[in-house]
C-alpha cells in the first residue's frame, strides 16, 4: 500500500516532504487546529461520503458488479481491464481492481479520520452521535466491498499519519473482516435515527447492510464458498440474524417502502423516492465528473451519435442521451425475463425514436443489445447527467428478507410482492427451502439487474460457473471463481499483504 503513501497521506490532511519521509508531517488537519466545531467534523464528514463519488469507485460498482455475470458483456475495445472482468481472465495487475482497491482504503481512510477525532471531541452527544454514526457506516461499506471483490484484505482502524503505518495486517480470517463490518454497522444502527437525506446514510441503512452482510455469510457457508466455510457463524443463525434487521427495515418504520411503480424508481429527478434507502449523490450542475454522472452513456448505445427518445407505457416519451455502449445486456438475459414482465417491456428498451415519435432505431438493426433505462436523465447537459447508482433499494431488503426466511408465508409475501408489481402471477407454491432460495437469488437478477449487484449474487451462491457462460468459457473453478486477487501493486509494496 505504499504506492498510495503520498494521496493516502495528502487525502487525511497531511503533507510530507519530497526529500525526506522521516521528516514530521506537517499542515495535516487534527482535533487540535481542525476538529474544533461540528461544523468542521462535518466538513470532514462530508469529504468521507466524497470518497465514493471517484469515478474509479463509482464506476467500479458497474464493472465488477455486472461484467463478470450472465447480465452484461462488454463492449470490444473497452478499457481499465474489462475485458478481462468479463471473460474472466484477470490477474493481480488488472486496472479496475486496483483502481477499486485503492480508492476503498481512501475512503476507510477518511472514516476513520472522523471517528478518532470526533470521539474524542467534546461535541453534543446527538451530535457526536450522528457523525460517528456515519462514519462508521462508511467504514464497515467499504470493507464489506473490499470483503464480496477479494476476500481477505488488511485491516486498517486508524487514521494514516505517518508513513509508518501505511503497511497495515492481513485479516487472519473472514472471521475478523465480518466481525469489523457487522460491529461497525450495528454502532451506526445504535447511533443513527431514521433521517433521508440523498447520499448520505441513515439507521435503516445500517439495517439493510447488516441483513445483507448476514445473508453473504450465511449463504456463502451454506453453499461452500471458500474461506466461507471456514467462519465460526452457525448458517442458521446467520440466516436468523439477516431476516431480523430486514424486518426491522420492512415492518418498525415507514420513511421507506416498495414504490408501486417500476418507473418512478428510476426517476432522476426524484433521489428521495420511497424505494432509495441509500443512493450515491451525483448531480449534472456539478463541476467535474463525480460530482456529475456518466452512468448512463456508458449503458445507452450510440444509435446515430445524437440524443433520442424512449417511448413511457403511456403513451408519452422521454429524452435520452445517446451513449457509448460499454455495458451492453445479454440477449440470454434479456430472453431469460417472462414476455409480461414489466421490468422487460418497461425498464428493457428496443426501440428509440425521434421527437415526432417515429422510430429511428432499432435493436438487432440500429443497435444490438436492449438497453436498461435506469439511469436516464432526460434534462441531462451536455454529458452531465444526474444518474446516481442505487447502492441500497427497499426492494432489496424485501428480497434479502424473503431468502432468509425462506418458504414461510412472510417469505412468499414478499417475493409475490416483487413479482406483482412486475405484472407476473404468484411464485410456485409449496417450494422446499433450496428451491425457492433459489428462485428469490433469480428474482434478484431481474429486479435489480444493471444495479451492481449480480456477481456477488452468483459467489455467495457458488454458481458462477453454471450461469456465466464466460467463466464456463475459461474453465475456471468455483474456488477461483469466488475472490479476486489482491492487487499486485499492493503485494509489492505491503510487506504485511497477501494473496494466499
Amino acid at each position: 500500500m505504499k504506492t498510495r503513501i503520498l494521496l493516502i497521506l495528502m487525502l487525511s490532511g497531511v503533507f510530507v516532504t519530497s526529500c525526506d519521509l522521516t521528516e514530521d508531517p506537517y499542515g495535516f488537519y487534527s482535533e487540535d487546529n481542525f476538529y474544533t466545531t461540528v461544523d468542521d467534523a462535518e466538513s470532514s464528514l462530508l469529504y468521507a461520503y466524497n470518497a465514493l463519488n471517484y469515478i474509479e469507485y463509482s464506476r467500479g460498482i458497474f464493472y465488477i458488479g455486472e461484467l463478470a455475470s450472465d447480465i452484461c458483456d462488454v463492449k470490444s475495445g473497452e478499457a481499465y481491464g474489462s475485458q478481462d472482468l468479463n471473460n474472466w481472465t484477470t490477474n493481480a495487475n488488472n486496472e479496475t481492481l486496483t483502481y477499486y482497491f485503492k480508492y476503498c482504503y481512501i475512503g476507510i481512510n477518511r472514516a476513520n479520520a472522523v471517528i478518532e477525532n470526533v470521539a474524542n471531541s467534546s461535541f453534543d452527544k446527538n451530535d457526536k452521535a450522528k457523525l460517528l454514526g456515519e462514519a462508521y457506516f462508511l467504514r464497515a461499506y467499504h470493507y464489506f466491498n473490499l470483503v464480496r471483490v477479494y476476500g481477505l484484505v488488511p485491516i486498517q482502524l486508524s487514521m494514516v499519519k505517518t508513513v509508518s503505518q501505511t503497511s497495515p495486517e492481513m485479516a487472519k480470517n473472514l472471521d475478523e473482516i465480518y466481525d469489523l463490518i457487522l460491529s461497525d454497522f450495528k454502532k451506526s444502527e445504535s447511533y443513527l435515527g431514521i433521517n433521508r437525506v440523498v447520499g448520505r446514510a441513515d439507521k435503516v441503512a445500517a439495517q439493510s447492510f447488516l441483513a445483507k452482510a448476514y445473508l453473504t455469510i450465511a449463504s456463502s457457508k451454506e453453499s461452500g464458498v471458500p474461506k466461507y466455510t471456514d467462519m465460526t457463524e452457525d448458517v442458521d443463525q446467520m440466516y436468523d440474524s439477516a431476516a431480523y434487521y430486514a424486518h426491522k427495515v420492512l415492518y418498525d418504520q415507514t420513511e421507506y417502502a416498495m414504490d408501486t411503480s417500476l418507473l418512478n424508481i428510476y426517476n432522476i429527478n426524484a433521489p428521495d423516492g420511497p424505494e432509495h434507502i441509500f443512493i450515491m449523490s451525483m448531480n449534472r450542475t456539478g463541476s467535474s465528473e463525480g460530482e456529475y454522472s456518466k452512468i448512463g452513456m456508458m449503458f445507452h448505445p450510440w444509435v446515430a451519435g445524437a440524443p433520442y427518445y424512449l417511448k413511457n407505457p403511456d403513451g408519452t416519451f422521454t429524452y435520452c442521451t445517446y451513449g457509448w455502449e460499454v455495458f451492453q445486456t445479454t440477449d440470454n438475459f434479456y430472453n431469460s425475463y417472462s414476455s409480461n414482465d414489466k421490468r422487460k417491456t418497461q425498464l428493457l428498451v428496443t426501440q428509440v425514436y425521434n421527437s415526432s415519435g417515429s422510430v429511428i432505431g432499432k435493436k438487432g438493426t440500429d443497435f444490438t443489445y436492449a438497453f436498461t433505462r435506469k439511469y436516464v436523465d432526460p434534462n441531462f447537459s451536455g454529458q452531465k447527467s444526474s444518474a446516481k447508482p442505487y447502492l441500497m433499494r427497499f426492494s432489496d431488503v424485501a428480497l434479502i428478507y424473503a431468502e432468509a426466511v425462506g418458504p414461510t408465508t412472510e417469505g412468499y409475501y414478499w417475493l409475490n410482492k416483487i413479482r406483482n408489481r412486475a405484472g407476473l402471477a404468484d411464485a410456485t407454491s409449496g417450494l422446499s427451502v433450496t428451491n425457492f432460495r433459489d428462485s428469490v437469488v433469480q428474482e434478484r437478477a431481474w429486479e435489480l439487474a444493471f444495479e451492481g449487484q449480480r456477481l456477488y449474487d452468483l459467489r455467495r451462491k457458488a454458481i458462477v460457473t453454471t450461469k456465466d457462460p464466460r467463466a464456463i468459457s475459461a474453465g475456471i473453478t468455483e474456488e477461483k471463481a469466488a475472490f479476486y486477487s489482491l492487487p499486485q501493486l499492493e503485494i509489492d509494496l505491503n510487506p504485511n499483504a497477501s494473496d494466499e
